[in-house]
């Protein structure tokens, strides 16, 4: 399994390749193994060692294996070149060890060893793809997907050759520089001492340059464009005539200061005729107070300002009181507000504040801390005014978030007693892996009981459905005083994604899998890692009910939590239908 040297490469010399990557070198201009050898300064970044290019191949095979949702050509393609420069790292690492656990240096390959890589791989790489294809067509038909690309899945390895390449050329143009650096030291340290200091500084100016230029720098371009687009509004989205609702007449927060999100929040909604046509009785407009990130500085200061708009539009004094954590550049889900107003019966208020321009899949990665402040500022703010009113005069109040949303609405809980004692109940849809207590809700579940599904407490207060229609288990127990309810699909990459997956095989994987999870997804070291995370900026593009999308079961959840009365199924049935379409 050891590569080769090329006869005018010496073990320490300017073109040898780096440790364990001597290999089988593909001579510039023959582009064969082992044939007529160039300078090595000229070929150093063409040859491919063996044990490398087996690993790749095995692992960029492994790379279609089934992940949670449908992946076209185009996504395949970058999953396989990533996995497969991984899986070539790892078969020089471990052509590495072998030969020091040997004491030998590196030899060239046999002599049939490259002729039976070509013909083996390409082969091994074709029933994997074919396998990939079938698996793939499983995983649509599952959730009803139907859009398909032929071009793009036969286009999907050629796609992973370029990204193979150009990760495989920038590892070799990072070791280029260290070997630079290396010998530049070696004039004033030793050989060792020259390597180690080369790799600190190499590593050093690499984190550097992903992190403060690249990162920040994508981040800052991201944040511009996106405070740009914060400045429109969605087409159909008019200013509120109203005073019920924050921008309209003698609101506190001026219509422009909402932006794009905020506008679309307090502009829409359903209508007391709306309501009055699911609930058959007369209906009150509902409430809906919003600050944006022109309305304020700081995040405390803009949820003092949209809790004062909420009491000015008499939010206080409706029955129910919904306190929502946005997700990203200040969305609330249209599905989880309309949804509870209407069962509310129009006799409800809401309240929300923007936190970044970002959209939520950038927020989720570089925005958390600010998610965080303004999920417990927003809620400490109508919190102490909730306090001040007479218990006889209070709302319910009741908490909701979806994906990071949720995460910064459990910012201003330490647990289920907190959420218990200070709410009505709460509805957190799409939780991502990292949410403190969702995590130790999931970590602390009763035995038994599964991770896409668990029971915390025998569901006294918190629970976990996928499918609030069909109930929430445990089915047999008693679930009185506040619900707080976790919605959750066992195909939501959001949900499921963490690092943790690159070494370790989580307990969702190992367990009977999810109703919309194919059965032949397992969990493999590094490639499950990389296909959840391609997984998530495509976690809405699936149909409702899969995926990050959980549009009409915002019905279900919310009559669950909030214990509404005189709902039929038939109603709830016709509601479903009217959240369905608006979606």
């Amino acid at each position: 399994m050891s590569g080769t040297r090329g006869p005018q490469e010496h073990p320490n010399g300017a073109g040898a390749p780096a440790a364990g990557e001597a290999g089988a070198g593909l001579a510039a201009g023959s582009g064969t193994p082992g044939g007529s050898a160039q300078p090595a300064r000229h070929r150093k970044l063409l040859y491919a060692t063996l044990p490398g290019s087996w690993g790749a191949v095995v692992l960029g095979c492994l790379s279609f294996t089934p992940s949670l949702l449908p992946r076209g050509g185009l996504l395949q393609g970058m999953i396989c070149g990533i996995t497969a420069a991984i899986g070539y790292g790892l078969g020089v690492l471990a052509a590495c060890v072998w030969r020091a656990f040997a004491d030998r240096e590196p030899r060239p390959a046999r002599r049939r060893s490259w002729p039976a890589f070509f013909i083996g791989a390409p082969i091994l790489f074709g029933v994997f793809f074919g396998f990939g294809q079938y698996w793939q067509y499983e995983i649509r038909r599952l959730m009803g997907v139907t859009d398909y690309s032929v071009p793009l899945a036969v286009a999907s390895p050629f796609i992973a050759v370029l990204v193979f390449c150009l990760l495989l050329l920038t590892g070799r143009g990072i070791r280029g520089i260290y070997r630079r650096l290396s010998d530049l030291l070696k004039r004033w340290v030793g050989t060792r001492a020259a390597r180690a200091v080369g790799w600190i500084l190499v590593t050093g100016l690499a984190y550097l340059i992903v992190t403060s230029l690249l990162l920040d720098g994508f981040v800052a371009l991201a944040n511009q464009a996106f405070s740009v687009r914060n400045t429109t509004t969605q087409e159909g989205v008019h200013q509120p005539t109203t005073s019920l609702r924050s921008g309209g007449p003698g609101s506190l927060v001026p219509w422009d200061s909402l932006g794009l999100q905020g506008r679309g929040f307090t502009g829409t909604g359903p209508s007391p005729s709306d309501i009055t046509g699911f609930t058959h009785r007369p209906a009150a407009e509902p409430i809906r107070a919003y600050a944006g990130l022109a309305s304020s500085d700081s995040t405390e200061s803009r949820a003092s300002l949209a809790v004062a708009d909420l009491k000015r539009a008499g939010g206080f004094q409706r029955k129910n009181l919904l306190v929502v954590t946005t997700t990203g550049s200040g969305w609330v889900d249209p599905a989880a507000v309309d949804s509870f107003e209407y069962l509310a019966g129009g006799d409800s208020a809401t309240v929300a504040i923007q936190y970044s321009y970002l959209p939520s899949w950038i927020s989720y990665l570089v925005d958390q801390s600010k998610a965080r402040a303004a999920g417990r500022d927003l809620f400490d703010a109508v919190y102490d005014a909730w306090l001040q009113l007479p218990q006889s005069r209070r709302p319910r109040l009741f908490v909701a978030g979806e994906s990071l949303g949720s995460f910064g609405s459990e910012a201003a809980f330490s647990g289920e007693a907190d959420l218990r004692i200070r709410t009505a109940g709460t509805l957190f849809a799409g939780p991502p892996n990292f949410n403190p207590l969702f995590r130790q809700f999931s970590d602390q579940r009763d035995p038994g009981s599964p991770e896409i599904q668990p029971v915390y407490r025998d569901g006294r207060t918190v629970r976990f459905t996928s499918n609030p229609a069909t109930g929430v288990p445990p089915a047999d127990r008693p679930w009185d005083g506040t619900r707080v309810l976790y919605l959750m699909h066992p195909s939501d990459p959001i949900v499921w994604w963490s690092p943790r997956l690159i070494f370790n095989a989580p307990d969702w994987l190992t367990e009977q899998h999810g109703k919309d999870v194919l059965k032949g997804m397992l969990w493999l070291p590094f490639v499950t890692f990389w296909q959840v995370t391609a997984d998530l900026p495509f976690s809405t593009g699936v149909p409702d009910g899969h995926g990050h999308k959980y549009t009409a079961e915002y019905v279900d959840a919310w009559n669950a939590v909030m214990r509404t009365a005189d709902i039929t199924a038939q109603d709830l049935a016709h509601l479903k239908e009217v959240i369905a379409a608006e979606g």
